[in-house]
């Protein structure tokens, strides 16, 4: 017999946390199941937030890993770093692995419904588009009007509360995301310098192989890094930190807004929507 079979993934990020905490609140008749596809190159904080998602909905996330790695890919695509232009790493590491665990259930005549993060205040974003009749996709927080500040809201009351990179960076996924701002590369430089070094050395391998881009544009790592340009960075980030504050309307049903990084550079159109959910 037939089924429908529930999914939801998680990146590791605020909003699919959220989502996967409103689901079990609001319809716990739903046997939803919760899966992480990991490209290995996480951060640290990720692994530990997932952890204890799991601790809070009282089952397994499922991990779902590529059945190669960031490196097998690098080399299959010339060792061209992975960009905006050319989101290979999305393609190979994320979509892929979800299509194939899916697949199995399409196969067997189940109806596979997938529940995406995207809030009410994200008009610009899409959902995974399904070119699969019995692939649907789902938005709760945009038929329930939920939008950032409703996200925040639903972490802090579940007391789960925002993932502990929150604090230096709002990207999720790999270490190295080239949505990355420049502040945020400084950031990861100072909290995980193992990281950062892990990703000079696929860039200087990328350069010398030909490729177009490095990690952050217009500049490689190693130049980013010198004392100098992290003090320009550093100065250019609290002057747009300023800006955004000032812009920030004041909400009596809402006092306690933040200001996060895609507030400061307004980039959040611009980010992978698989990741950083």
């Amino acid at each position: 017999m037939n089924s429908n079979r529930h999914v939801l993934g998680l990146s590791g990020g605020r909003d699919s946390a959220a989502l996967a905490i409103y689901m079990r609140q609001r319809y716990p008749e739903i046997d939803v199941e919760y899966f992480f596809t990991d490209t290995g190159k996480e951060l640290p904080e990720v692994y530990d937030y997932l952890t204890r998602l799991e601790g809070y909905l009282g089952k397994p996330i499922r991990r779902l890993n590529p059945d190669r790695d960031f490196d097998f890919w690098l080399k299959s695509y010339k060792n061209y770093l992975p960009s905006a232009q050319s989101r290979w790493c999305t393609k190979q590491l994320k979509l892929k692995p979800f299509e194939k665990w899916a697949r199995e259930y399409l196969e067997a005549g189940d109806t596979v419904i997938s529940y995406v993060a995207i809030r009410s205040d994200e008009e610009y974003r899409e959902g995974y588009q399904s070119n699969k009749d019995k692939l649907l996709v789902r938005l709760p927080f945009k038929e329930a009007s939920i939008d950032k500040s409703g996200v925040i809201e639903i972490l802090e009351g579940s007391g789960l509360g925002l993932p502990a990179y929150y604090d230096w960076r709002t990207r999720s996924g790999c270490t190295f995301c080239f949505f990355q701002q420049k502040i945020e590369w400084v950031r990861l430089r100072e909290r995980h310098p193992e990281a950062f070094e892990e990703a000079k050395l696929y860039e200087k391998s990328a350069i010398e192989h030909g490729s177009p881009f490095t990690w952050s544009q217009g500049e490689s790592l190693s130049d980013l890094e010198q004392p100098e340009r992290q003090a320009q960075i550093r100065e250019e980030h609290e002057r747009r930190l300023e800006r955004a504050k000032a812009r920030l309307q004041s909400n009596p049903l809402r006092p306690r807004q933040t200001v996060d990084l895609d507030d400061v550079y307004g980039g959040a159109a611009k980010a992978c929507l698989t990741c950083h959910k």
